[in-house]
């Protein structure tokens, strides 16, 4: 502690915090923040209750960034009295509550900053993740039931909330896959990083021999949309298929055909809803995870051409990227960015903030790269 240039750090802290407030462009984002409490203001504002929904969300983002933005500029501030006063009175506690300060708004402000990089279309969005269960049997089925809690677990550490929409459970343990909405603004942008597929190395509880086991699990991650998003959707392209919803073992826990599942014809694109007891609610949910998912395949083809133009053989975003090693040493490795955790347990009880800001400065760099 006696070694910290606290001067320095300050500094440079706030040369950081310029940056970002420029990328954010909070002028913009005041005049933005005015514009919408007129509109909330309008008397007759919830007679167009998605517009309304739409208006008061936005509102709400704005006004937590500008505050996440304008408190960490405070704290800034506060930091450089605190380590003045205690400077001028030798007092060692103070500059070790400095020190500590200086550390907690030093992550804060690289958290910050990352946010500053989700810029793409939809970064801002909400996020639809799908979890499939892959090659290794009733341990891939045991791993993506992990996967789904991880994601779950770092939801609930982070306020967002978790809707899941449909969960196919598999015979001895686990699930064959799942879909679920987190919401909250950015998440898509947060977890489209974790795309891909996943690996998993352990000595497998189901295998009375105790032979060690190599898992895979599918990692889908798409924007909801808005109503203003262009996905048209024929009507009789889509099969449309009702069943009683299910829980582990086959349980029935409905006694009416509520599920639905969605079958988009022309792309083969499957899904299915079963979280609301009734059964137009369940189509209208799923029919937002279907447009969501035709979105993503229209824009992951129109990437895949350019990149043919383009000439680029490299293997594309969204293949093998992370493992999870659990025997004969314990580690979770990112594959892309060479992230790593000597914690699995941790990481698959929702730490992931490193991972995922790893995996969002990979993909700038990468988007750098094809850029030029």
């Amino acid at each position: 502690m006696a070694g910290t240039d606290f001067d320095a750090e300050i500094r440079a802290l706030s040369a950081t915090m310029k940056t970002i407030g420029q990328v954010l462009d909070l002028d913009q984002m005041r005049l933005e923040i005015a514009e919408l409490e007129d509109q909330v203001g309008s008397p007759d504002l919830w007679d167009d209750q998605e517009n309304a929904q739409r208006i008061t969300g936005r509102l709400s983002q704005l006004n937590g960034e500008l505050e996440r933005f304008t408190s960490l500029e405070s704290r800034i501030e506060d930091l450089e009295v605190l380590v003045e006063l205690a400077s001028d009175e030798g007092d060692a506690e103070s500059m070790a509550d400095a020190q500590t300060e200086l550390d907690r708004i030093k992550k804060s402000v690289e958290s910050l900053e990352i946010r500053t990089l989700l810029n793409g279309e939809y970064d801002s969005r909400e996020a639809l993740v799908s979890i499939r269960a892959g090659a290794g049997g009733v341990d891939a089925a045991d791993f993506a039931e992990s996967l789904q809690r991880m994601y779950v677990r770092w939801a609930e550490q982070h306020n967002c909330p978790v809707e899941v929409y449909e969960t196919s459970y598999a015979e001895e343990a686990g699930i064959k896959s799942t879909t679920f909405a987190v919401k909250a603004p950015y998440a898509y942008g947060t977890l489209s990083v974790e795309a891909g597929t996943h690996r998993l190395v352990r000595i497998s509880p189901f295998d009375n021999q105790g032979r060690r086991q190599t898992s895979f699990a599918a990692v889908e991650v798409v924007p909801v949309l808005e109503q203003t998003d262009e996905v048209d959707v024929d009507e009789n392209d889509i099969k449309v298929d009702v069943y009683r919803s299910s829980g582990p073992g086959g349980q029935s826990v409905n006694t009416t055909d509520s599920a639905v599942r969605l079958t988009h014809i022309p792309t083969g694109t499957v899904v299915s809803c079963q979280n609301e007891k009734s059964q137009l609610q369940n189509k209208a949910a799923a029919m937002i995870v279907l447009k969501a998912k035709l979105l993503a395949l229209k824009k992951a083809e129109e990437a895949a051409h350019l990149k043919e133009l383009k000439g680029d053989v490299q293997a594309s975003w969204g293949d093998q990227m992370r493992n999870y090693v659990l025997n004969p040493y314990q580690v979770v490795k990112d594959l892309r960015t060479g992230h790593e955790s000597g914690n699995p347990s941790a990481v698959f009880d929702g730490d992931l903030d490193p991972f995922l800001e790893a995996g969002i400065r990979w993909r700038r760099g990468t988007d750098k790269a094809d850029a030029n």
